[in-house]
């Protein structure tokens, strides 16, 4: 492992973000002399980011801690024409209004891990459409496309992969990569940015970028980028079985999201406390020395600290050891409101499940009862056809229903 001097690129290595740079020395000593401007691009397609890009996020807050400047790169222009994602069902086109909504929201996120100002060293949120909206399309063909080789761009593993497994490769693809290495030009002559930061599955798109500043005459440009996360069974960062682990606290809980870090897998403790806590490297070391169990407590609680704030994780956590260790109701469980007349009719305990996002559709529901999982009021149910009613509530004016020992949710009229 490189033996790095500067603060930021010690500190990415030793706690595990480091995958690969352009140039080891030639970083280093870039951040070693100067205030370094980096950024990493992120998708504004939906209002909130998962769990995926902490890992991005985090690569900026660290940045920021060493003295250096952050950029949060939005993708409002590339998202004007959808992500080239080669799903069986084109992306939906956004409107300017409905990207500009979505970055609003995603900014609250970032708000939690880096300081956004007019400062020399303040954080910065840009989006793309700056640039990329005025440009003239014939223009961009000449003075930018004509540095772009087809029989290059072919090489590039995503691409390769793509064509071996016999998928159409759009041309919006290409679109894509120019656009992309385009940006950092721009980003270097606007915001004096040299760095491009971002996952491994970036790597020849941040180069294209690279190469594209040595074409166009830009100062020397570097890239870095993280390792692709999967935990250690495998499973990609990000998606549990509920579905997305959203960022935003008006798409998942504090506690739902403290719960997703509890039920780390063991194997991945210590390596998840360093990418998504800022605790020291030695205090990690005290913390995975001594009992799992409370060392993803503390992972749990640090991580959804740094998002949601302290008082929001110590609330998670409370609730999580009022329902699981002492066996009261909590009624901060995550809650899902319907409506007195609905219930006084009788609701399905399938649309129950689906209502208070224990499970993302009746099938996936009736599937969780046949394998007797499913608890209403802590008594294990076998009949998928139950119909729950105003019997049911319990004392605190509630209906509780859980999916194995560790999620639960409450029904609660209004």
């Amino acid at each position: 492992m490189t033996q790095f001097k500067s603060d930021f690129l010690r500190t990415l290595s030793e706690r595990g973000f480091i995958h690969q740079t352009s140039d080891d020395q030639g970083l280093d000593n870039l951040f070693a002399t100067e205030t370094v401007t980096a950024y990493i691009g992120f998708d504004p397609t939906a209002a909130s980011l998962h769990v995926g890009s902490l890992i991005q996020i985090m690569m900026l807050h660290w940045l920021e801690k060493t003295g250096h400047r952050a950029v949060a790169l939005m993708g409002g222009g590339t998202g004007m024409v959808g992500d080239p994602s080669f799903k069986d069902e084109a992306r939906k086109l956004m409107t300017p209004e409905m990207i500009q909504a979505n970055i609003d929201s995603i900014k609250r996120v970032f708000s939690n891990y880096l300081t956004f100002g007019d400062g020399p060293k303040d954080s910065v949120m840009l989006n793309n459409a700056e640039w990329l909206m005025p440009l003239n399309y014939l223009e961009f063909l000449r003075d930018v496309g004509q540095h772009f080789s087809v029989n290059r761009m072919l090489s590039f593993d995503s691409v390769k992969q793509r064509l071996d497994r016999e998928q159409s490769l759009s041309f919006l693809e290409f679109n894509y990569m120019i656009l992309q290495a385009y940006d950092f030009v721009e980003l270097n002559k606007r915001y004096d940015v040299k760095l491009q930061m971002g996952g491994s599955d970036q790597w020849g798109n941040i180069v294209n970028g690279i190469d594209l500043g040595h074409r166009l005459g830009t100062p020397q440009l570097y890239a870095l980028t993280s390792p692709l996360l999967t935990t250690a069974s495998g499973a990609k960062m990000g998606k549990s079985l509920n579905g997305a682990i959203w960022l935003n606290e008006d798409m998942l809980s504090a506690y739902d999201f403290w719960q997703y870090w509890r039920n780390t897998e063991d194997a991945d403790v210590e390596r998840f406390l360093k990418l998504y806590t800022t605790l020291p490297l030695d205090e990690i070391a005290r913390v995975v020395a001594g009992d799992i169990n409370e060392a993803k407590k503390r992972l749990a609680t640090e991580v959804t600290a740094m998002l949601r704030g302290r008082e929001a994780a110590e609330g998670a956590a409370e609730t999580a050891r009022a329902t699981f260790e002492t066996g009261k109701l909590d009624l901060s469980l995550p809650t899902a409101e319907v409506n007195h007349a609905e219930l006084n009719a009788g609701i399905g305990v399938l649309n129950a499940l689906v209502k208070v996002g224990l499970a993302t559709s009746n099938g996936e529901a009736r599937r969780h009862i046949s394998s007797g999982a499913v608890r209403v009021n802590d008594a294990v149910i076998d009949d998928d056809k139950l119909v729950l009613a105003d019997n049911a509530l319990l004392a605190e004016g509630v209906i509780k229903l859980s999916i194995g020992k560790k999620r639960h949710a409450l029904l609660k009229p209004v």
